[in-house]
């Protein structure tokens, strides 16, 4: 039997941080080789696992009209599927032409966040427009919480499947023991007034007995460093975007993680924190299902709530240890391994079924 083969629609840079592509990464290097052929994009030096994985074949894009290359094998490659389709000119384009063209191919989508972006003022209307006439016009589309699942019904009427994101639990892991003379508290993610930076200065103020580590950059960074200054928050380090090795290791030398972000899917960064055995605060305006409240740590409706729980966390070690334990064990039906397993069974099945079997 043929491998099945696959093109990607994501970048397999090793260096590249953004979630989507990270998840591609981690999904294409587990995938079997003897059943799965795998085609996807790099822009500079890729990912060393799947450069090794064997059955993969890497596009260099050039550094100029990179959207033609790929459109160019959106059209002419030798792929049964095309998974992990990006909001993109080159995504445009082909949809706009395949049923002239009548390849039967089967072209997968995922939404990865809540499907009400007109409402976030950081999304350009033309990007929500661009993602309105690429991912959501997919054979298949596939969500990666029941949240996510129930927003994208609700705003658009279109129906998907849930496969949630995975992490490697074996990279992502505790550390042997924290030694940290003050709790440090942890937030990973992207500087935008939505994901709530500005609530961890808050916090900061508000607990100067704990050390607090912002990693991540975006539109609020400058902000951010001139508010630390104004405020003279000592306790306050701004870090910036870090390679995944210095992000594993703050996750392990933190003592809890903080992730007041109003707007999201299933956030990588809270599966990360509790994969490495820390206590996760977050809101339940997403109804994320990577944190049990009141188990593994605690899901807050207000700002006033969120500073409650993170005084009751900082006064507790035991607290800390026992839920950032349950967070671990919880996590691990997360692992990628288990995650990938699903893509497989589904790559499989859309094969089979083709375009016309793809409707639920």
């Amino acid at each position: 039997m043929k491998p099945l083969r696959i093109l990607v629609d994501s970048f397999a840079d090793r260096d590249l941080t953004n979630a989507q592509m990270t998840n591609g990464r981690d999904i294409i290097r587990r995938l079997d080789a003897k059943r799965f052929h795998v085609t996807v994009f790099c822009l500079g030096d890729p990912d060393p696992a799947v450069a090794a994985r064997a059955n993969t074949r890497l596009i260099t894009l050039p550094r100029r009209r990179q959207s033609l290359r790929i459109f160019r094998e959106f059209l002419w490659g030798q792929h049964k599927i095309l998974f992990y389709l990006k909001s993109s000119p080159a995504a445009a384009w082909y949809l706009n032409v395949r049923s002239a063209w009548n390849d039967g191919r089967v072209v997968v989508g995922t939404v990865e966040s809540q499907s009400d972006l007109r409402n976030e003022p950081t999304i350009a209307p033309e990007a929500v427009r661009l993602w309105e006439r690429t991912v959501l016009r997919s054979d298949a589309l596939f969500s990666n919480s029941q949240w996510v699942r129930e927003s994208l019904q609700r705003e658009y009427g279109l129906t998907s499947r849930v496969v949630p994101t995975g992490v490697d639990t074996r990279f992502f892991c505790p550390a042997a023991e924290r030694s940290n003379l003050r709790p440090r508290v942890l937030f990973v993610g992207s500087l935008r007034p939505f994901k709530g930076p500005q609530v961890v200065l808050e916090a900061a103020a508000r607990f100067p007995g704990a050390d607090f580590v912002i990693a991540g950059d975006g539109p609020m960074a400058s902000e951010l460093r001139d508010k630390v200054q104004t405020r003279q928050l000592a306790n306050v380090s701004l870090r910036g975007v870090l390679p995944p090795g210095q992000i594993q290791r703050l996750y392990q030398e933190a003592d809890l993680f903080l992730f007041p972000s109003q707007w999201e899917g299933s956030p990588r960064v809270i599966l990360e924190a509790a994969a490495c055995g820390l206590p996760v605060i977050a809101r339940d305006r997403y109804h994320v299902e990577t944190v049990v409240d009141g188990q593994t740590g605690y899901l807050v409706q207000s700002d006033e709530q969120l500073f409650q729980r993170l005084e009751q966390l900082l006064a507790s070690p035991d607290l800390r240890r026992s839920m950032g334990e349950q967070g671990r064990r919880h996590i691990q039906q997360f692992d990628w391994d288990r995650i990938a397993g699903q893509w497989e069974e589904i790559f499989l099945q859309l094969a089979a079924s083709g375009r016309r079997g793809t409707a639920e």
